[in-house]
């Protein structure tokens, strides 16, 4: 009896975190906002701040942190999502200045990057 609760426990945990993209890393472009973005309201009601650490993607729930790894040199930062971005968005994940001054990519622009959801 014990081993089977312990199985079906194991295998609701692992469900659920595919179901809600916890257990996953996702690979794809990055890019950091625009500086016209300063100062405006984030589609969670926040200020934007190129000075935050925060970030948009298209389906991420609220307040989720992220770890964000520029695939190139392996430099990492922990972002909030706090804004969305368009579903027809090329880009996996839009950063702000700063987290992208960290990955090392504020002057090219764009990266690529994995990203995992973290506690």
């Amino acid at each position: 009896m014990k081993k089977s609760v312990y199985a079906f426990a194991a295998v609701f945990t692992m469900c659920s975190l595919l179901v809600f993209g916890l257990a996953r890393a996702e690979d794809g472009g990055a890019v950091h906002y625009h500086d016209k973005f300063q100062g405006r309201t984030t589609a969670n009601g926040e200020i934007f701040d190129q000075e935050a650490l925060t970030a948009a993607h298209k389906t991420m729930k609220f307040g989720t942190n992220v770890k964000v790894t520029n695939l190139e040199n392996n430099k990492s930062v922990v972002v909030k999502i706090n804004d969305r971005m368009a579903r027809k968005n090329r880009n996996m994940i839009d950063l702000t200045r700063r987290a992208a001054r960290e990955l090392d990519f504020e002057k090219k622009g764009r990266a690529q990057v994995r990203i995992e959801v973290v506690p």
